[in-house]
């Protein structure tokens, strides 16, 4: 595959029978295990509630910052 079919697949709206598979489709273990462990760092690097919300905020600026460039 091409770089700019690559950048193309990336970057297509989904279709609305992608969508439902992705919902429906069972969780798998790897899958639930790796989201708990990134659950447990993450509560345990910004352990306070106000630290958490900081992290938020600062990570919704870069995200915003980011759709303007």
């Amino acid at each position: 595959m091409t770089d700019d079919a690559l950048e193309r697949e990336l970057h297509r709206p989904a279709t609305a029978a992608e969508v439902r598979e992705a919902l429906t489709r069972p969780i798998g273990a790897d899958e639930r295990d790796d989201v708990l462990a990134l659950v447990a760092w993450f509560t345990t690097r910004y352990a306070e509630p106000e630290s958490r919300l900081a992290y938020v905020r600062r990570a919704y600026q870069r995200w915003a910052r980011a759709r303007t460039t």
